[in-house]
């Protein structure tokens, strides 16, 4: 950069800001890079375990709450985000309310955000060099360790809920996050203030009660964390509480009163892809390997392969009404070549049978 003046940082911030917002970004916000705070939290969830088989959350070690250790030279972070909301609250519940039903978190219906989302930030990053010459900086679309929420609520963008996701007062938490961390001296946001007060809703809906105390979320009980990150077999004991969620959890935004201001986006992207938003539990699980490859092509929910695929399907299942049918679809399935598919489809089979003989 040539010239860095207070004057000029402050209005390159402010075309900063409305260039993003030309490329799709709902809204743009900066902040500096201390993170203490959040750090401190990190650090005390990490101590609890409560991130059970998420190695990634501690090996990368301070470099997730120091943003000049993961970029160096990194003076600000320009925040952004992107409302993704592909149907109303009404939809969600009805899909959630059919036992039958195999319900899919809805970020992941569409096609997934990291690529097209870091494409904008280049388009964004390119605007910038265009204006101030040739700076540094790294874009940043959950793909290394960033605590992106700390960042974007110091950005201005939300403040973080009981939930620990993002919340925006005029914009409710349906939203993706992405960063660039740059050299430039830019003046900073205000941070958001909290507005959750007593509400405690997100605590009480949550099917598994992972969030253990306001803002503490234990992830091991996380429906999202045993349909996603979790590799091996999900505990018996929360087998029942998961429902018919195949693929992450979205009761705790569902409930959330801000999420009233919440708009339905308006990126094609975001819209559901082969019919993922009514699918029944028959149908996905009928899916051989190579249809769930196709079904599941540029989508997040390919990332933890068709043997999970099976597992959260097989555990909907057991939770489902009894029905010939369901019987039926799993009794095959106990020949699979996964010792972990197989014991699922067993533990289902014995819940299918329990309910038809009471």
């Amino acid at each position: 950069m040539n010239t860095s003046s207070s004057q000029e940082m402050l209005s390159l911030a402010l075309q900063i800001k409305q260039w993003g917002q030309e490329l799709g970004f709902q809204q743009v916000g900066i902040s500096d890079t201390d993170l203490s705070e959040a750090e401190a939290h990190l650090q005390n969830w990490l101590n609890k375990n409560f991130h059970g088989e998420m190695d990634y959350m501690q090996r990368h070690g301070t470099k997730r709450s120091r943003p000049p250790l993961l970029h160096e030279g990194t003076k600000s972070v320009i925040s952004v985000r992107m409302d993704y909301l592909p149907e109303s609250a009404a939809a969600m519940n009805k899909s959630l309310a059919d036992p039958a039903s195999a319900y899919i978190s809805r970020y992941a219906l569409g096609r997934d955000y990291h690529k097209m989302m870091r494409n904008r930030l280049q388009k964004l990053a390119d605007k910038i060099q265009a204006q101030a010459g040739s700076f540094g900086y790294r874009t940043f679309v959950d793909s290394a360790p960033v605590l992106e929420k700390a960042l974007a609520e110091k950005a201005g963008l939300g403040w973080i809920g009981k939930h620990s996701n993002l919340i925006n007062r005029q914009a409710g938490s349906w939203f993706f996050l992405g960063e660039i961390f740059t050299d430039l001296p830019l003046p900073s946001d205000n941070k958001a203030s909290s507005h959750c007060g007593i509400c405690r809703a997100c605590m009480d809906i949550c099917p598994t009660q992972a969030i253990v105390a306001p803002y503490l979320v234990d992830a091991r009980r996380c429906v999202s964390y045993l349909t996603i990150e979790l590799h091996g077999s999900i505990p018996e004991e929360l087998r029942p509480l998961i429902g018919n969620r195949i693929y992450g959890c979205d009761d705790c935004q569902i409930i959330c009163p801000w999420n009233r201001f919440a708009r339905m986006t308006g990126e094609k992207d975001f819209s559901p892809r082969h019919q993922l938003n009514t699918r029944q539990l028959l149908d996905v699980f009928a899916w051989t390997e190579a249809t769930f490859l196709t079904k599941t092509e540029g989508s997040a929910i390919r990332r933890i392969g068709h043997e999970r695929w099976l597992r959260n399907i097989a555990v909907a299942l057991g939770n489902a009404t009894a029905s010939p049918q369901i019987l039926e679809a799993l009794k095959p399935m106990l020949n699979h070549y996964s010792e972990m598919v197989r014991e699922h489809v067993q533990w289902a089979l014995n819940q299918q049978l329990a309910k038809a003989a009471s």
